[in-house]
């Protein structure tokens, strides 16, 4: 078994049907917009026995000053880790690779569960029930970086996935209480889903920003997601899915239902109320009470974003048999309109329909404590009833230590400066918006 450069045809061939290991992060796809938009070097890498292909990863090579990079595959390698045999080799090779390059370390996060809970909270049995595929990693020299439990790593050490195997039916009952009533809410208010096109990634692009101004993060400008959309496409598929509101239907909705509230009202007897009456009464009141503030504020947002606004855009990528939901923007406006909802149920049916197996919400987090700023977003994705999945965390394979001591001290103080300078400077682009 040796170790080659493999073809795009090879490299896709191998990863992209691979029932082990196959994820969007692994794609040729994902490696070039690395390079296009990340300035990063990504090598497709392949373990060969007689033309037979083993083994495969990306690794996106970062060029760090004196000559030195460090490589990384993201939810790497992709092979079968309980082949102890295919996965020593090729770390063996690997490692020879990295060298050649001058790495400082090698960084791989395998697509490995650790644990997972299904929508009731029961324990399901992941791949390291008893620890050997960590346990040879280590063994091989790869050195775990914890169990973290927010998003310290390069990937998301948490998510929700959906099993799409399930009938429809089964996947919406696991949805919780509140959920099926906001879908329920935010259709009867006239909402709609509808698949967009490249034309609509500035729209997706500025809910990005609100979203990121928001929840406090910082992602990327409007030429990535232009690329990553185009590459994605060419091989692959995105699709752009935009949640939204017509509010003179949404108005019509809500003067009929205050219509008849009134009705209900005069229909009570003036004198003489029974004790019942008056509590119809009271609540009839607070009915009508509230329409009335709900219709005077979408009158005020019809003429202030006319007919239609577009509330929600959500980015889900395929890749293989999986889909997931990489990237979502909302608008802090008429969110009592649930449309986020509607538009995650639009996405999850379509993924069903295609015929796809897993559904991925692409990231939450380990820590629940109630201070926690991303608990609503947890909170949010539970909601939806996928499996809870714990992954096994990163792994670095340390080549030159004292670099790598003084790398990875430096680098959590530069990426927070310049984290700080992409909040200035998405706070004035919103500004100029």
């Amino acid at each position: 078994m040796e170790l080659k450069v493999l073809d795009k045809n090879e490299y896709e061939n191998f990863v992209k049907n691979n029932p082990y290991k196959s994820h969007f992060l692994q794609s040729y796809d994902w490696g070039e917009l690395a390079k296009n938009r990340r300035n990063l070097t990504p090598y497709y890498l392949g373990l060969v026995d007689n033309d037979d292909v083993k083994a495969a990863t990306l690794l996106l090579k970062k060029t760090l000053p004196l000559g030195l990079c460090y490589l990384y595959a993201p939810r790497g390698f992709v092979l079968n880790f309980n082949d102890f045999e295919v996965l020593d080799k090729f770390t063996e090779e690997i490692v020879k690779f990295a060298k050649r390059k001058k790495a400082i370390y090698v960084k791989i996060d395998p697509d490995i569960i650790w644990k997972s809970e299904n929508y009731k909270g029961e324990i399901k049995e992941g791949e390291c029930k008893e620890k050997k595929i960590y346990n040879e990693l280590l063994r091989l020299g790869f050195k775990h970086l914890g169990f973290t439990k927010n998003f310290e790593t390069m990937q998301p050490r948490y998510t929700f996935r959906i099993d799409l195997s399930q009938d429809m039916e089964d996947i919406e009952n696991h949805f919780s209480k509140t959920t099926k009533q906001r879908i329920a809410k935010s259709i009867k208010l006239k909402t709609k889903v509808e698949i967009g096109t490249e034309k609509d990634l500035p729209t997706f692009y500025h809910l990005m920003m609100l979203t990121e101004e928001r929840k406090d993060f910082v992602s990327y400008n409007l030429d990535y997601y232009k690329t990553l959309y185009k590459l994605f496409n060419e091989d692959n598929k995105a699709t752009l899915f935009l949640g939204k509101v017509d509010i003179e239907e949404s108005l019509e909705v809500l003067k009929d239902n205050l219509n008849t509230v009134i009705t209900k009202i005069d229909e009570l007897p003036k004198e003489n109320l029974s004790k019942s009456a008056k509590n119809k009464l009271k609540e009839l009141s607070r009915q009508q009470e509230s329409l009335n503030k709900e219709i005077a504020k979408y009158s005020t947002y019809l003429d202030e974003y006319g007919k239609e606004v577009t509330l929600s855009a959500h980015m889900i990528l395929e890749y293989g048999d999986k889909a997931w939901v990489l990237y979502a923007g909302n608008h802090n406006i008429l969110s009592e309109t649930y449309v986020n909802y509607h538009t995650y149920y639009e996405h999850l049916k379509f993924c069903k329909n295609r015929g796809l197996k897993i559904y991925d919400q692409f990231g939450t987090i380990g820590d629940l404590s109630k201070d926690n700023p991303r608990l609503g977003l947890h909170e949010f994705k539970k909601k939806f009833g996928g499996d809870y999945i714990e992954f096994m965390g990163e792994f670095d394979y340390v080549i030159k230590p004292i670099y790598y001591l003084a790398f990875t001290k430096a680098v959590p103080l530069y990426r927070n400066m310049i984290k700080n300078r992409k909040k200035k400077e998405l706070k004035d682009e919103i500004k100029r918006d």
